[in-house]
């Protein structure tokens, strides 16, 4: 029985050792089959896409996120406490200077006006008699003077009286568009109650902060260009008007206002917006396609398509990179213009890779 065992084992064994025998030498046919054919063809070629260093012409800018601002804007509120009588507007209008938008309850002011009104009229007769008994001899001076004292606190009563009544009935200091109305008929206001917004929205003022680094690079009259997520791919112009009095301790930036032009009232007060300032002269610089470069904590690379032995290489460069912007990096020093770079398919490549370019042609 235990040689009948060990003859089983044993035949176990040689065919197992038969069939990797079997399988390595399957394995090893291909892989002289495959060098043969490599031999005979050549090695793969990596198919990619690949497009020029160009030479471009580059303004330096600066970034910073902004603000529209009214250039004269305010939210209309009662100097004095009232009932609302009468409204004189409706949301969204635009009004003039000077125009009456709410009346307040002005009754007892009426009345009280009446009444010094009459005050006037009766200090001014005395004060006249008094002149004229005085050239006659009939009154002192000092008669004169204290008529003539009445009859100017009865006029300055009628002043003051005049001055509450404008109080009163709200109007706009400035010509503008208003907001959404926030009161009504019957409705009782108290001091600093807010009524509607007013505002002047061309131009509209554009602040924002700018390191104090960069406040030697800025002017007046320099170009801002300013995107609003509201109208996304249509830019606005801006021009700078001033500069801060001084750098903010906490956060050391500066101030910067641009005037903005909006004549179709497209944007409004309060709105956020990424402002660039457009500082020095355009300078020809050389860039890329963004997607060509490859970063790494060892440093930037592109792969540089190169002939090489009658074929295509990808040759890994070395690349110091400068700004970004509309999908073309800025490249400071490793390539030169007209070098073709890899821009997609470099997850398969690597130095010295022979490759196929499956748009363009390689210098």
């Amino acid at each position: 029985m235990a040689q009948s065992n060990a003859r089983v084992v044993v035949f176990t064994v040689i065919v197992v050792a038969l069939a990797l025998a079997a399988l390595f030498g399957y394995k090893g046919l291909q892989d002289r089959r495959a060098h043969a054919a490599q031999t005979h063809h050549g090695a793969f070629n990596v198919s990619v896409s690949a497009a020029p260093v160009q030479s471009v012409s580059w303004q330096r800018r600066i970034s910073a996120v902004a603000s529209l601002v009214a250039l004269q804007g305010v939210h209309l509120t009662p100097q004095l406490p009232g009932q609302v009588t009468a409204l004189y507007f409706h949301s969204g209008q635009y009004v003039h200077k000077g125009q009456r938008l709410v009346q307040l309850d002005d009754s007892n002011q009426l009345a009280q006006l009446a009444v010094d009104r009459a005050a006037v009229e009766l200090t001014q007769a005395n004060y006249e008699r008094a002149r004229r008994l005085y050239r006659t001899h009939a009154a002192s001076e000092a008669d004169v003077q204290a008529a003539h004292a009445k009859y100017q606190t009865a006029t300055a009563a009628v002043v003051g009286d005049r001055a509450t009544l404008a109080k009163l009935a709200v109007s706009a200091p400035f010509s503008g568009w208003l907001g959404v109305r926030e009161v009504s008929i019957g409705q009782y206001l108290s001091n600093g109650t807010e009524i509607v917004a007013l505002n002047v929205w061309d131009p509209l003022r554009v602040q924002f902060a700018v390191p104090q680094s960069e406040m030697a690079l800025i002017q007046v009259g320099q170009t801002v260009r300013i995107d609003v997520d509201a109208f996304p791919g249509q830019n606005f112009i801006a021009r700078v008007t001033a500069l801060g009095s001084e750098v903010d301790a906490n956060s050391r930036n500066i101030t910067v206002e641009a005037s903005l032009p909006n004549p179709k009232h497209l944007l409004r007060p309060g709105m956020f917006a990424q402002a660039e300032l457009l500082v020095g002269a355009p300078q020809k610089v050389l860039a890329v396609p963004t997607e060509a470069v490859t970063y790494n904590t060892y440093g930037d690379f592109v792969y540089r398509v190169q002939k090489r032995g009658g074929e295509q290489v990808a040759v890994a460069t070395p690349v110091r990179t400068g700004d970004t912007r509309d999908e073309l990096t800025q490249v400071l020093s490793g390539l030169k213009e007209g070098e073709q770079v890899v821009t997609a398919g470099q997850v398969k490549l690597h130095d010295g890779a022979a490759v196929s370019l499956a748009h363009g042609k390689a210098n």
